[in-house]
């Protein structure tokens, strides 16, 4: 019962290391309450005890999946992702089933098993990634080192060397003295030591800049039927770019270089539809600089697809990127028959969006002559190592996540994707162009820092300059070599664990032969 009420402690705890409580060290001290709870456990409680504090854990962080869709969504999402916290809780309590915290082990269970949750089912949903919540920290800086991997090791690791002390001063007591032994300092400076190295790792804002204008236009009702009115959405949208454009006009603001749109501003096909074409052309001729648009596009034959397009002056739409990780049960429907037979509801998503098959990077020059090489992501996909390495590797020397949060109403979504984009940033050391129909926007600079923040179901511009940056970080460079490593070394721990625990049952069985001889 003690370990079970430590467990479901560490799941509440963890809550707060994310927006919008943003409390960042919560997350090394629960990672702690999770490495102490489940040692000695062994693989079945471990399972029970990671499974029931991952509920606690994702149930209320992802609340916003249900806002207007329901329970059902919701639980089923956060039961599904606490199942990878049962797996982490199972190993841990296999590997450690002397009782003894093992720091090392308990650390790359949690990186490959977070791993195996940003992949599976579906793609995976890596959302609440325990990096996410780091920003502000200095856990956080490591993220330019190895990724989101290599700051949930950290994180882990100093937890886990917070329960090997506390474990070892419980154990201890009996025969205490007034002065704390080696055997509890050691593991407490180690963890101080992680604590703190991130404020070694440089995140360097310098280069060239350019001028951005990220236009939120809002849209007229929160919720499921935000875009019941999409030419009302639209027109909010030009309607904000004309007015921010008159500022420039007047010359109370200087001119953009590039001018984002978020996701959805034009849910009317605009290369199909010619009063939407109309209008986005206009609106790029009054400009006259280029226009980022996040729509919707009725191709190919039977499917959507979920897109950025480019529009130029004087020359149309010049470029696209299709969204290369639609969201499973809510941009598409997999295995469609089979799950028609739990419920009826999937058919409410008539068109299944296709998935993009490559980066986009869309390539403009600035006013000052300036080569601005913008990488795009569109909502979810802030969320996905991959696709986000991929644009940088593609030569990305600035990032725009468009992105639209209609459908989460007043809640923590929001704030939770802008942490996101912000890691991303000191991850890649590239600024982000980070917009959404209804807020939270803003510009974020490489070293996460995030200006103009927006308030949610306004409208509302963010303007100003950003750094273009070329330089590659380290984690850019090894991308997912991090977590294959540490995948390679929790086999060979869980292979020498099967290795002793075979030789200790063979020298047990020879001393009972003895015995009965």
């Amino acid at each position: 019962m003690r370990r079970l009420l430590v467990s479901l402690l560490a799941g509440g705890l963890l809550c707060f290391a994310f927006p919008t409580f943003d409390v960042w060290v919560a997350a090394p001290l629960a990672l702690g309450l999770w490495a102490w709870a489940w040692s000695g456990a062994g693989a079945g409680r471990g399972l029970a005890l990671g499974f029931a504090g991952g509920l606690v854990f994702f149930v209320p962080t992802l609340s916003w999946s249900g806002i207007y869709v329901g329970a059902v969504p919701w639980i089923a999402l956060a039961t599904l992702e606490a199942l990878f916290v049962g797996l982490a809780g199972s190993l841990v309590g296999w590997l450690c089933r002397d009782g003894r915290v093992r720091p090392v082990g308990f650390a790359l269970v949690w990186v490959v098993t977070e791993g195996f949750r940003a992949r599976a089912p579906y793609g995976g949903f890596p959302w609440v990634k325990i990096a996410f919540g780091q920003a502000d920290s200095p856990f956080g800086r490591l993220v330019a080192l190895g990724g989101a991997p290599f700051v949930g090791f950290v994180i882990a690791l100093a937890g886990a060397f917070l329960a090997l002390a506390a474990q070892r001063a419980f154990a201890a007591r009996p025969h205490r003295s007034r002065m704390p032994s080696r055997a509890v300092t050691l593991p407490v400076a180690a963890a101080l030591v992680l604590g703190v190295a991130g404020l070694a790792v440089p995140l360097p804002t310098d280069g060239p800049t350019a001028q951005f204008l990220g236009v939120q236009g809002n849209v007229p009702r929160a919720g499921l039927e935000f875009n019941a009115e999409r030419r009302a959405v639209l027109d909010n949208h030009v309607a904000a770019t004309l007015k921010a454009q008159e500022d420039v006009t007047a010359g109370r603001a200087p001119a953009p270089d590039l001018v984002v749109w978020p996701e959805n501003a034009s849910d009317i096909d605009p290369l199909r539809n010619a009063d939407a074409k109309s209008l986005i052309l206009q609106t790029v001729e009054t400009l006259q600089r280029p226009l980022i648009v996040g729509g919707l596009l009725e191709e190919p034959v039977g499917f959507l697809s979920n897109v950025a397009l480019l529009f130029e002056p004087g020359k149309g739409n010049t470029d696209r990127y299709v969204k290369r990780h639609p969201v499973p049960f809510a941009e598409y429907i997999p295995n469609r028959a089979f799950w028609r037979n739990f419920s009826k509801e999937v058919d409410l998503v008539r068109n299944d969006f296709a998935p993009g098959d490559a980066p986009g990077v869309f390539h403009v020059t600035s006013q000052g002559g300036q080569s601005i090489r913008a990488g795009l992501a569109i909502c979810f996909e802030v969320a996905y190592d991959d696709i986000m390495r991929d644009a940088v590797q593609t030569g990305a020397n600035v990032l725009v996540v468009q992105t639209n949060n209609a459908t989460f109403g007043f809640t923590a979504e929001s704030p939770q994707q802008l942490a996101i984009s912000r890691l991303r940033a000191m991850e890649f050391g590239r600024s982000v162009v980070h917009v959404s129909t209804v807020g939270q926007s803003a510009l974020i600079t490489p070293d996460g820092t995030a200006h103009q923040v927006t308030s949610l179901f306004t409208q509302a511009v963010v303007r100003g300059a950003l750094p273009l940056r070329d330089a590659t970080t380290l984690a850019t460079r090894v991308g997912e070599a991090p977590e294959w490593v540490a995948a390679a070394a929790l086999l060979m721990m869980l292979a020498l664990g099967i290795r002793r625990g075979r030789a200790a049952a063979e020298t047990t069985k020879e001393e009972d032969d003895d015995d009965s001889a």
